[in-house]
């Protein structure tokens, strides 16, 4: 049996659990196998296939705990699909007539590597199912154990995937300023645009962290301070439909009501009618290498801001994008415990040659495994019957549909 050698890869967008993720694995595997050697391709899977990495040294191994307190990632992210081979010659990744998985699996080789680490979300570690089907059916052993990264949490069949909780505390912790905004003009319309392509999880999840905050805010009711003033008033998810004009009606007695309104936007909301009237225009919308449209060609946040307010009769509109400032954070106590257990699993499997996706697998009585490759895929949708949903929307008055 060969020598065990091992390699990470961080890929797709970033998340407040992706150096977290790798500080956990470097120290796990020194607790258990300190003589095993790691690489971390740098990039994703641009670095796999230019064979650029970045060593595990005695120094990064004593300080790995280091990168617990970081966001960002310490290897580097992109968003590559080993199976578009059109873009991958197109980026100078692969020359004209390669297969991309044939030069990934050769750079694999090459570098004696037995055991992929893949921290990404759905596209991330299909991918590596697709690397690690073609080195199985070429020969070639290798163990691929992903960890699952996303701060929408959809991906099927996982309950919770990493950085989601802090994305959406980090979102709430935003908005805290953002809705200051309201006193800066009268009938203000403010619109929080939160991640999310197709599902609404984040949106749901950080409109609820948020008003947990606002429970513990004093306010001054006498002297124009209430609570009334930065509270919720809409929150809006790719997963329930909304009526545009009863919708304008409701906030516009809230404008009436309090001077301001504030909605939080899920930025897939109403995505397939914006692009569809945009591409009826005649606009050519950027997509990635997955085929997903780049959702900041589209702005949806605007778009609702353009509808909703004359409307209403907002004087003012403003559009924030909680996005960045949310999934570059450092991990929080919730993920980091999160990260540490799905961590041990994943070198514990690593060891033991189980290759899968660590998660709690909700069809398997939500069991912390490693969850086979074919059963994982991306566009798991929010359920907005979830009871702590739909008190929200009682609690702020919007209708259930």
């Amino acid at each position: 049996m060969p020598t065990p050698r091992i390699a990470m890869l961080t890929a797709g967008g970033i998340a407040p659990c992706l150096s977290a993720a790798v500080g956990g694995l470097i120290a796990r595997y020194t607790d258990l196998a300190p003589e095993i050697e790691i690489i971390g391709y740098r990039s994703g899977y641009k670095g796999l296939l230019k064979g650029e990495h970045l060593r595990v040294t005695p120094e990064v191994r004593a300080s790995a705990g280091l990168l617990l307190k970081h966001g960002g990632s310490p290897l580097g992210n992109s968003r590559i699909k080993l199976t578009n081979v059109a873009d991958c010659v197109k980026r100078g990744l692969v020359r004209e007539g390669q297969d991309p998985l044939r030069v990934a699996a050769d750079q694999l080789a090459r570098d004696g590597i037995t055991i992929l680490h893949t921290i990404g979300g759905d596209d991330t570690n299909t991918t590596a199912a697709d690397l690690a089907g073609y080195l199985q059916g070429n020969g070639y052993a290798l163990t691929v154990v992903g960890l699952p990264k996303t701060i929408d949490n959809d991906v099927v069949p996982i309950r919770q995937t990493l950085g989601a909780w802090t994305a959406a505390e980090q979102g709430a912790l935003y908005f805290e300023n953002v809705v200051n905004e309201q006193s800066a003009n009268p009938r203000m319309l403010i619109v929080h645009e939160v991640m999310g392509r197709n599902c609404g999880w984040l949106t749901a999840a950080t409109a609820r962290a948020y008003r947990a905050r606002l429970d513990g805010v004093p306010f001054l009711p006498a002297f124009g301070l209430d609570r009334a003033q930065k509270e919720i008033d809409a929150v809006y998810v790719p997963e329930s439909p909304l009526d545009l004009d009863r919708e304008a009606e409701r906030l516009r007695a809230r404008l009436d009501a309090k001077d301001c309104v504030t909605i939080f936007l899920s930025e897939g909301a109403g995505l397939d009618t914006i692009v569809a009237e945009m591409e009826g225009r005649g606009e050519v919308l950027g997509r990635d290498a997955f085929g997903h449209v780049k959702i900041d060609t589209v702005n949806v946040g605007k778009w609702f801001a353009d509808r909703f307010a004359p409307r209403i009769g907002a004087e003012k509109t403003l559009v924030q994008k909680s996005g960045h400032f949310s999934r570059s954070a450092a991990a929080n106590a919730d993920d980091l415990r999160l990260i540490q257990g799905m961590v041990d699993l994943a070198v514990e499997c690593a060891l033991g040659g189980v290759s899968g996706v660590i998660g709690h697998d909700e069809e398997r009585e939500g069991r912390l495994r490693a969850i086979e490759f074919p059963r994982i895929r991306g566009g798991k949708a929010f359920d907005p019957q979830v009871p702590w949903f739909s008190e929200m929307l009682d609690a702020i008055g919007q209708p259930r549909e």
